[in-house]
């Protein structure tokens, strides 16, 4: 028998027969691994847990949307199981998303956390830098490449800007979440939830505020503590009332006529109420209101407003409570109001606060979700940075960080420039959750660079000027020495080290790129790394998750920008002078007895949370670059008690967006025949 191109000695011995058979069987044995390596979706790598974490492979497609229908998620249970969830755990949502019981954090108390990553942004463009993108691209990397075990944690999109200006937000090309309708809409009904909760509160104000005024105290009294087969007594939530009071009674026929007075009257000032309603929708005219026109109100007609869903402080509240029990009292805490005899008002006072904590107690559960290449995501919380404090719940960090255990990493991302999100994040989130981040990632594109080194104004919808398409060295430098410099200098503030990324666009040069990435270094920054997730996912951002892993080994001195006993215009002041590079700030008169009233009532101890524009260090959203030698107006200050922050109105800031000309829903469509979402990209 003739030795062919496999031949071995073996098939030239006297048992040539027999070696020929088992060479033709190691043949087609080593051919069916070569099949399976090849077309076989997933590879495995072990988890912190000591299970088989999945990774799915890429495929090659288009369009932002074709890339996330071509794959096929992991069934949640799949998911849950390889990165370390008990059954009893996951409350399942569909195949591809699921809730995760808090139970998690008793059983896994003595587990070890794993590395703290933040990833913030230089001041973006209108058109977004890629913040969640990259934070995508660097956990594929992580876990899909690196073999460390990761996760994402990310706020959930308000129906606001997905309709509005901006579009879906679930990462784009090959670093995205999958599935992108389901992240990008209803996902599991927390903003729901929570616009429910907002308004239940509004409708007890005004429907306590018309019972007040057209009954006696005796009246009211007989119906809030109504007999019941011939007894009557204080529901649960009267006895704080009746605490808060000074009122030391149980039994209700035991008030005095003046205690019945003060129980069942709140008295708010209708020129007071702080609180109001919410709809997750752009809607510029309901940004000022009038109720209580009809003739049913009996003349109970006062002005009012809406805010966006994500504005509202019980979103605040979801994104900062570490227990079912603290956001109970978060929310039994919340002030609607003042009374005329200059009393705040709380929801517990109104009754309310356990009802809403029945309407959230499925919200504060985080839902899992996945990437593209199958590693994990916890979607959580969706408030906005610059009006609220911008970022993913503590509870999803909390659960994420036992789940990845001392090894792994949890990357979170704070909304828009390091001035809002990254200094909400440590000043806020920080404090409530008492964690500590041990690495921050800065998000640069040469396409905001280029604006902020004097290049013409960019806007959504309209083309790039040519200044953004052809190579301009020049512009490049004076963005990085501006705003990039200024950027990585407030993350030092909080003594935090800073890795770089530059989420690469097709248009960047080989000669821009290197140029940020030296000027970067220079500027401080511990590495400088170009990212080309977008393109080619987990692969494309393997040198970041190198740099990060490096970064996240060395010492940090994490510090708090100031010390939370400072008074309250000394906060704002701080943050406005370091962090924003203005002079000082100016109060308006209304912001100056809004300060006297909550250092009366015992409020001047909380942190600050400023509600800024997101497009440009100062209060001038045209103003670019690192802008010096101005003044930050103060227009008004606002408290949120349940969720633990005083925020301040910078300028115009407006706590309802509107929509734009064109806004994106007239690209969003739905197929009836195959029951496909178009547009949402």
């Amino acid at each position: 028998i003739k030795c062919d191109w496999f031949h071995t000695s073996l098939c030239c011995t006297h048992n040539t027969r027999w070696n020929f058979l088992c060479l033709w069987v190691l043949f087609f044995v080593f051919f069916f691994f070569i099949v399976v390596l090849i077309l076989f979706p997933l590879t495995s790598i072990p988890d912190c847990l000591g299970n088989h974490f999945s990774v799915l492979k890429l495929n090659l497609y288009i369009s932002d949307i074709e890339i996330s229908r071509a794959q096929i998620p992991k069934p949640v249970n799949q998911l849950a199981e390889e990165v370390g969830l008990l059954p009893e755990e996951l409350e399942a949502y569909g195949r591809s998303k699921a809730k995760v019981c808090l139970s998690l954090l008793d059983r896994l108390h003595t587990q070890p956390d794993g590395k703290y990553v933040l990833v913030a942004g230089i001041t973006p463009t209108p058109l977004g830098e890629g913040k969640s993108t990259v934070t995508i691209g660097l956990v594929q990397a992580l876990s899909a490449h690196l073999s460390l075990n990761s996760f994402a944690c990310l706020r959930q999109p308000s129906q606001g800007p997905t309709f509005g200006v901006k579009g879906g937000a679930a990462g784009g090309g090959y670093a995205q979440v999958i599935p992108m309708e389901e992240f990008n809409l209803h996902l599991t009904g927390d903003i729901h939830a929570i616009t429910a909760a907002n308004n239940l509160v509004a409708a007890a104000i005004d429907a306590r505020m018309l019972h007040e005024a057209t009954q006696s105290d005796k009246a009211l009294f007989n119906r809030l503590v109504p007999s019941v087969n011939g007894v009557r007594k204080f529901s649960p939530i009267q006895f704080s009332r009746l605490q808060r009071l000074g009122i030391d009674k149980t039994n209700p026929a035991s008030l005095t006529p003046e205690e019945v007075t003060s129980f069942v009257r709140l008295d708010l000032d209708p020129s007071k109420i702080t609180w109001q309603r919410v709809v997750d929708t752009n809607d510029r005219f309901l940004r000022k209101i009038t109720v209580g026109q009809a003739n049913t109100e009996k003349g109970q007609i006062r002005e009012t407003g809406f805010d966006i869903a994500v504005a509202s402080e019980i979103m605040a509240i979801l994104a900062l409570a570490d227990s079912l029990e603290d956001m109970k009292n978060r929310l039994a805490r919340m002030v609607v109001g003042t009374s005329r005899s200059g009393q705040p008002v709380t929801t517990e006072d109104l009754g309310v606060s356990g009802a809403l904590t029945v309407l959230m107690k499925d919200a504060i559960k985080p839902t899992l979700m996945q990437t593209l290449e199958g590693t994990p995501v916890f979607v959580h919380a969706g408030p906005f940075a610059n009006i609220a404090h911008g970022n993913s719940s503590v509870l999803a960090d909390k659960l994420a960080l036992k789940l990845v255990g001392r090894d792994g990493f949890v990357v979170t991302e704070a909304g828009f420039g390091a001035d809002i999100g990254m200094e909400k994040f440590f000043n806020i989130k920080c404090r409530a959750s008492g964690l500590r981040p041990n690495v921050v990632v800065l998000v640069a594109t040469i396409r905001a660079l280029k604006m902020h080194g004097g290049g013409p104004n960019v806007s959504a919808g309209a083309p790039l000027p040519k200044e953004y398409i052809d190579e301009n060295l020049s512009l490049v430098a004076a963005g990085c020495h501006s705003n990039l410099k200024k950027q990585i200098q407030i993350a030092h503030l909080f003594g935090i080290p800073v890795v770089v990324a530059l989420n690469v666009f097709k248009t960047d040069t080989q000669a821009e790129i290197d140029l940020v990435c030296e000027i970067a270094k220079g500027c401080g920054a511990s590495d400088a790394v170009p990212c080309n997730h977008w393109a080619q996912g987990g692969r494309g951002s393997i040198k970041l998750a190198q740099a990060v892993n490096e970064a996240a080994s060395r010492p940090s001195n994490f510090q708090f920008l100031y010390n939370i006993e400072m008074p309250i215009a000394d906060k704002i002041r701080t943050i406005a002078q370091k962090v924003y590079g203005a002079d000082d700030i100016e109060l308006s008169p209304a912001a100056k007895d809004k300060i006297d009233y909550y250092n009366q009532q015992g409020y001047g101890l909380l942190p600050i949370c400023m509600a800024k524009t997101h497009l440009s260090l100062s209060h001038m959203p045209d103003k670019k670059g690192a802008p010096t030698g101005f003044v930050l107006p103060i227009r008004d200050v606002r408290a949120s008690i349940g969720a633990g922050f005083i925020y301040p109105l910078v300028g115009t800031m407006s706590t309802m967006p509107g929509l734009p000309t064109r806004p994106c829903f007239y690209d969003i469509d739905l197929d009836p025949v195959t029951g496909e979402i178009t547009g949402l990209f």
